[in-house]
């Protein structure tokens, strides 16, 4: 199932309102009738309408069933059902309808949308897990400006599938190890696939079916709790894999042994803090210039997919082609912070 953005409306609320306002009118209309009940008939009994009665004649006659059995007798009855019961059952027929009109409505516009984003969909990242990787991945999209709309969740908890939606993204329930679940989310399409799943297991899983489905042509991505298990998601098709214990625990290592480290490295993954980490091509102006001499403090190259240390003699030179790895200014602007 897929799950569109939506904005919260609370449907059992309106439907609560609408209901609401039915019973008032009712109640309103046999309030009039039962002031003026010596005005209505029931058959050849002449001692004037109950309350019952009066509810009775309010109902049939807002329900266009009309029997017959009750009738206004009075010209003052009469006049009180041309300019209040009449109006009341038109009213009552509005509600009645309007809820039904509502419904179909939204199932066309959700149908219409739905068809509409399939259509647009390519170039798309899909996020398998909506857990704290998962949000973290999604998050870590958005702040490098990736469009929301090319950002497909697919998660088998409905919690994460509403909280998902409610974040703005499109989000598809069911699991990711299923190849008729990612293939609702035009995984051969694809720019990259994040398996960003609870368990190492899950992943694996994940890779395999993704990898099966796009032969090797989308770029996988996929979180791995133990190091042990990151050859096995690598020969599973994931072309990177990141180690969330070993990189936790050497960071904790770290802040025992060099605790100013941990403070950039924290400031590098916190966005607006101060630093981040930026990549850019080379402009042509940089090609055959040393790394250093580049305005942004450049730390890395990426050539043909492989990264170059400013370390190794390769990174002399900058050539065509080349990806600048640098650490740009994240701080926010000061009109921004003001406003």
């Amino acid at each position: 199932m897929i799950h569109l953005p939506t904005a919260a409306r609370g449907p059992l609320r309106a439907l609560a309102l609408r209901l609401v306002a039915a019973i008032g009118l009712v109640l309103f209309i046999v309030f009039v009738v039962y002031l003026d009940r010596d005005g209505y008939r029931d058959g050849d009994d002449t001692s004037g309408l109950t309350l019952l009665d009066c509810f009775y004649y309010t109902v049939v006659s807002l329900s266009t069933t009309g029997y017959g059995d009750i009738t206004p007798i009075t010209p003052q009855a009469r006049l009180v059902n041309v300019l209040v019961v009449t109006p009341a059952r038109v009213l009552f027929l509005i509600i009645l309808v309007g809820t039904t009109l509502e419904v179909l409505t939204e199932q066309y516009r959700t149908n219409a949308r739905l068809a509409r984003w399939r259509r647009h969909l390519k170039d798309h990242v899909i996020v398998c897990g909506y857990g704290t990787k998962g949000r973290s991945a999604v998050g870590a999209l958005r702040e490098s400006g990736f469009d929301v709309k090319r950002i497909v969740v697919v998660e088998s908890d409905r919690p994460s599938v509403r909280r998902a939606a409610a974040d703005g993204l499109v989000a598809i329930e069911g699991s990711a190890t299923q190849s008729t679940v990612l293939t609702d989310a035009h995984i051969k399409d694809a720019k990259a696939v994040i398996v960003a799943t609870d368990t190492d297991e899950a992943s694996v899983l994940v890779t395999l079916t993704a990898r099966q489905l796009t032969a090797g042509k989308v770029r996988i991505i996929a979180a791995a709790r133990e190091a042990e298990n990151a050859p096995l998601l690598k020969q599973s098709g994931a072309h990177q894999v990141i180690v969330s214990s070993a990189t936790a625990g050497r960071l904790l290592g770290l802040s025992t042994s060099a605790p100013p480290l941990i403070d950039v490295v924290e400031d590098l993954l916190t966005p607006g803090a101060g630093m981040a980490l930026a990549l850019r091509s080379a402009a042509r102006d940089e090609v055959g210039r040393s790394p250093r001499e580049v305005t942004e403090p450049v730390i890395a190259l990426v050539r043909l997919g492989r990264i170059i240390s400013l370390a190794m003699p390769e990174s002399a030179k900058i050539e065509t082609g080349d990806l600048l790895v640098y650490i740009r200014d994240d701080r926010p602007s000061p009109v921004t912070a003001s406003a």
